[in-house]
């Protein structure tokens, strides 16, 4: 079957389509079950771990993406402040700090509705969207966790673009 074949005939389940990607991308990935689908994406800072879930319930895909970067207790304050302010720069998706494991996520929810149905260019884009903010942030994370900037300092560096090459 192509994958013209397969789209033609789209399942119900997107996370199908979601391993087609994958597989299409050369990622490591593992289908944990019908509805989940964790991989490994790379970004400009690394690899990032991305897990995928299809809630059938809700008609919706969500997906994580985790920063390869803990949060030491002493800076939550300052993480949760910078995380504000970095939300306020994002139109679609959120950042997020997962308390059990101290690490700082990249979540997008994308409600499918009826036909429950992604496709490949639609996954692609939303692997995109999450990989993009990521890239763009992970300094700014970095600068307030490691650095010990304040969450104002953090996010000018991160929000300064630079022109041309080195």
């Amino acid at each position: 079957m192509t994958l013209s074949d397969f789209i033609t005939n789209f399942p119900a389940n997107p996370i199908d389509i979601v391993e087609l990607v994958a597989v299409s991308e050369n990622w490591t990935f593992d289908r944990t079950d019908e509805h989940e689908l964790d991989l490994e994406m790379a970004g400009t800072w690394g690899n990032y771990a991305v897990s995928v879930h299809w809630r059938e319930d809700l008609e919706a895909l969500h997906v994580a993406a985790e920063l390869n970067l803990k949060v030491a207790a002493d800076k939550r304050e300052t993480l949760v402040d910078l995380l504000a302010l970095i939300n306020e720069q994002i139109f679609l998706g959120h950042f997020d700090l997962w308390s059990d494991e101290n690490v700082i996520l990249f979540r997008y929810g994308l409600l499918l509705g009826n036909d429950a149905y992604i496709s490949a260019s639609q996954c692609e884009r939303l692997f995109n969207i999450a990989a993009a903010a990521c890239d763009r942030f992970f300094p700014a994370f970095q600068y307030a966790v490691l650095e010990g900037k304040t969450p104002q300092e953090s996010l000018s560096a991160a929000l300064f673009d630079t022109q041309g090459q080195a």
